[in-house]
């Protein structure tokens, strides 16, 4: 399947409620419009799921919610993105935030998994899960618990010839860190990326 170089084109949708203003992308004009129409719930779902962990965590009261996003990758047919959304609620210490992504293909609509970047049966786990551990070594990131592994399903999404894994506040550091960030270059995991791939995608010459 040859692959269409040209970004896609992306839509900014609004939810705006009282104290609230969330921002979100959806993708337009693509030819595949099932693909599309798959990839935009997906992206309305993130933006949902993400509204309900903060109504999970947030004190009864006046919250003040915004959400926005950021388009990591949109090339080759790829398209991934992060969307964030920050709320407070007085008198809380401080605001909370969490963060989404999705990582698509632009033509058929399949959304991935960090399982499905790699071939089956991989220790895919065991080996970002090292090179993670060195990370937070040479970066000398603090840690609430010593780090371990990541999940099966970690977080993630791709950006630059990379594999950027992510955790959630206070999911691997205190607060004050913010979201810790793993970037892992697909040159240093090529041998177990799957085939048709994002990461073979983006990689390919």
């Amino acid at each position: 399947m040859e692959r269409n170089q040209l970004p896609v084109s992306v839509l900014t949708r609004t939810i705006t409620r009282p104290h609230t203003r969330i921002y979100y992308p959806q993708l337009t004009g693509l030819s595949n419009q099932q693909a599309e129409q798959q990839i935009n719930k997906s992206l309305l779902q993130t933006v949902n799921g993400l509204i309900h962990e903060q109504e999970r965590v947030q004190i009864q009261g006046n919250t003040q919610m915004q959400g926005s996003y950021e388009i990591k990758t949109n090339e080759r047919g790829i398209f991934s993105v992060t969307m964030s959304n920050f709320a407070y609620t007085p008198p809380m210490a401080h605001p909370m935030t969490f963060l989404g992504s999705l990582t698509a293909d632009v033509q058929t609509g399949k959304i991935y998994n960090l399982r499905e970047l790699f071939k089956p049966g991989s220790d895919y786990v065991r080996i970002l899960s090292e090179n993670i551990k060195k990370q937070i070594q040479q970066r000398q990131i603090p840690t609430l618990n010593p780090f371990t592994t990541i999940s099966p399903e970690q977080d993630f999404y791709v950006a630059d010839k990379s594999l950027v894994i992510y955790f959630q506040l206070y999911e691997l550091s205190p607060y004050y860190v913010g979201f810790p960030m793993f970037p892992i270059s697909v040159y240093d995991i090529e041998a177990i990326v799957a085939d048709n791939s994002p990461l073979s995608i983006l990689s390919a010459d």
